[in-house]
């Protein structure tokens, strides 16, 4: 969305733990405030209501592939998990955000 020589990314999401997690707010406001500070896309975050998987339209494809992709007898590697991510979705990887 553009305003008045501003703009923003709306970021619609559910209540998962990481999503709430501390790193992630910090990310956010670092990225938020650099953002500010050159003219680049602001992140405003808005959460989904919790226990409404109905509101979340990616939900469906997330249990599917979760059930294809994890093994609950072991841990994955997150080099392994992400093989699968991209293999499973049919994805091109795209660069690891940094701290």
């Amino acid at each position: 969305m553009r305003r008045q020589g501003k703009s923003a990314l709306l970021v619609v999401w559910d209540n998962a733990s990481w999503h709430r997690s501390r790193e992630v707010r910090q990310w956010v406001r670092a990225h938020n405030r650099e953002a500010k500070r050159t003219g680049g896309v602001r992140l405003v975050l808005c959460q989904l209501p919790a226990k409404s998987p109905w509101l979340n339209r990616i939900e469906p494809h997330w249990v599917h592939g979760k059930k294809a992709i994890v093994e609950p007898q072991r841990m994955l590697a997150a080099a392994e998990m992400m093989t699968r991510v991209y293999t499973y979705y049919g994805c091109k990887p795209f660069p690891l955000l940094s701290h």
